[in-house]
């Protein structure tokens, strides 16, 4: 009976024109990008990012809006394309895949000073003057909601914000807020209801950096160096009434709302960087010459390299599933949670592996992998620590 019925509608291909939107993307890489990251490359070497440097990755953010790229995931409304989840999700992944780090500027979510879909939660004529010139790469955007007592367990955050007349005044820290000191705008969680919290007392504001009361604090390096977080600080910091995401008191859920389709951007990041540390690991095992033979050929560097391609094919099947079910309409906070648990780790035990491969020249802070290996190890932590996934996953089963 069952050798009568057709083959069942299941497609692991991806789409022509997502592979011509690729290949254009690639080709911008190539053009645009790379002579600018082979400019600062001795910088790049030093993990020195200077203020010239970051001038000319604004630059080809610009670039990038222009053609499109960079806002692709946001409504035709507001400039973009109205990309699928999918569709972005593989630009995502052939940015990380590229190794440049200058790539990091050209493409909108996962970097947090990119226009979010968030926003369109905002009354409506606001859009014009606030999402359509992050659309445009003009300003940027910060997403304020870590707290010094407040990290995982956001919901208790203390700045508030109280209405007076047609004015929120918001007083609060918030800090690990990353493009924090040179946003336009940020998204400021307050608590409005301190009895409801998050059930109807987190309220989402859009601040100005202009704003009275608008503070930029210290910066915050970590070990994955200057990766451009700030402490931001609320002093009776007068905000207006309309400035609101979403319903007053439900700024979480409008966040959750689109917090799916970002842990599949998240997880195409993880892929693509581990894709490009098996490329140049497996590269390098084929020249690099221990005993009168290529480090390739010893079976101990075969199985690290055979280990982290396996567990990169596993990651993008998770991750493309996700985007899928976000583009069908879906809610799939337990798909997400695992795609955000699954390809971090994943893209650490590949880093780990490639430091291993490498030998003494993967300590070597200017060599390729070191500082890939600091970078990739805050991702565990950011978006919700790992041990928050395992949570969200374990109560998925009823536990």
């Amino acid at each position: 009976m069952f050798a009568e019925l057709p083959l069942a509608p299941m497609d692991f291909s991806i789409p022509d024109e997502y592979q011509d939107l690729l290949a254009s993307f690639r080709a911008f890489l190539t053009r645009e990008v790379h002579p600018v990251e082979e400019q600062y490359a001795v910088h790049l070497q030093d993990d020195a990012f200077t203020e010239e440097m970051r001038q000319a990755g604004l630059a080809l953010r610009r670039t990038s809006a222009g053609l499109g790229f960079y806002g692709a995931h946001m409504p035709e409304s507001v400039g973009g394309w109205g990309l699928s989840n999918l569709g972005y999700t593989l630009l995502v992944e052939e940015s990380g895949k590229s190794g440049l780090r200058f790539a990091s500027f050209v493409l909108g979510p996962p970097n947090p000073e990119a226009p979010t879909r968030v926003l369109m939660e905002l009354p409506e004529h606001l859009h014009a003057k606030y999402i359509e010139p992050l659309v445009r790469a003009e300003t940027t955007m910060c997403f304020a909601l870590t707290e010094p007592e407040a990290g995982s367990d956001a919901q208790a955050i203390r700045t508030t914000a109280r209405l007076e007349g047609d004015e929120w005044i918001v007083n609060g820290r918030k800090h690990f807020i990353t493009n924090g000191a040179y946003a336009d705008v940020a998204l400021v969680f307050a608590v409005t209801n301190p009895e409801r919290r998050a059930d109807g007392g987190i309220t989402a504001l859009l601040v100005e950096r202009d704003a009275p009361g608008f503070i930029v604090g210290r910066n915050q390096k970590t070990l994955a160096g200057d990766t451009n977080q700030a402490e931001l600080i609320f002093e009776d910091c007068r905000v207006p009434k309309e400035n609101v995401i979403g319903e007053i008191g439900y700024g979480f859920q409008s966040a959750m709302r689109f917090l799916n389709g970002g842990r599949a951007y998240i997880g195409a990041l993880c892929v693509g960087i581990a894709d490009y540390l098996i490329r140049i690991c497996t590269e390098y095992a084929k020249d690099r010459q221990t005993f009168g033979k290529p480090i390739g050929k010893y079976q101990a560097v075969q199985w690290m390299l055979a280990d982290s391609a396996l567990e990169v094919h596993a990651a993008r099947l998770i991750t493309y599933h996700l985007a899928w079910l976000v583009d069908r309409g879906e809610y799939p906070i337990k798909e997400s949670s695992m795609v955000k648990l699954n390809n971090t780790e994943m893209v650490n035990r590949v880093a780990d592996r490639a430091v291993q491969i490498y030998g003494g020249m993967g300590l070597l802070t200017e060599g390729p992998v070191e500082r890939i290996f600091r970078w990739v190890r805050m991702l565990r932590i950011v978006e919700g620590t790992s041990e928050i996934q395992r949570l969200v996953i374990a109560r998925s089963l009823g536990l």
